[in-house]
């Protein structure tokens, strides 16, 4: 058997053999956990915002080059519906606003410019639907695109 460890002053130093592994593990949890949560929250609402991004400046340029303004807008909802899924984000949920440039009745006047505002909520990631937890948990997104006519748009 070992000699008990003293200090220079007389004090028995303490055995801690196996505290540290059992120290690192708990703090290691602790640490962890809410870590890999923030990242998982920072991929969802960036996946939503590029996906958001990405339908509006989409509906955009279909928009524009539609042959007629009841195309262009057929055209524009579908552009949206397919990226938004795309992104895991409900289309139905998505507020659409479309305006026109300098003619607010005339959207695909020459020259012209229609710009396409769409506003989505993304969810994040395990919030539980209970007591509207999934809908307090959630954060909007917005994105405006803006695209011009083609001066040399067949038409009138």
């Amino acid at each position: 058997m070992q000699p008990a460890r003293r200090w220079a002053d007389g004090r028995v130093l303490r055995e801690e053999a196996g505290s540290a592994s059992l120290e690192f593990i708990t703090a290691g949890v602790l640490l962890l956990v809410p870590l890999v949560y923030l990242v998982l929250v920072v991929s969802a609402v960036q996946a939503g915002s590029l996906g958001v991004e990405g339908a509006a400046r989409q509906a955009g340029r279909v928009f524009v080059q539609a042959p007629t303004e009841a195309h262009a807008r057929a055209a524009a909802e579908r552009a949206i519906r397919v990226t938004l899924a795309d992104y895991g984000l409900d289309p139905a949920e998505a507020q659409v606003a479309v305006t026109c440039r300098p003619d607010p009745s005339d959207c695909l006047s020459r020259r012209g410019f229609v710009t396409v505002e769409l506003a989505a909520v993304v969810p994040l990631p395990f919030a539980p639907p209970v007591l509207g937890l999934d809908v307090a948990l959630a954060v909007p997104v917005r994105a405006v695109a803006t695209e011009q006519v083609s001066r040399f748009r067949a038409g009138p």
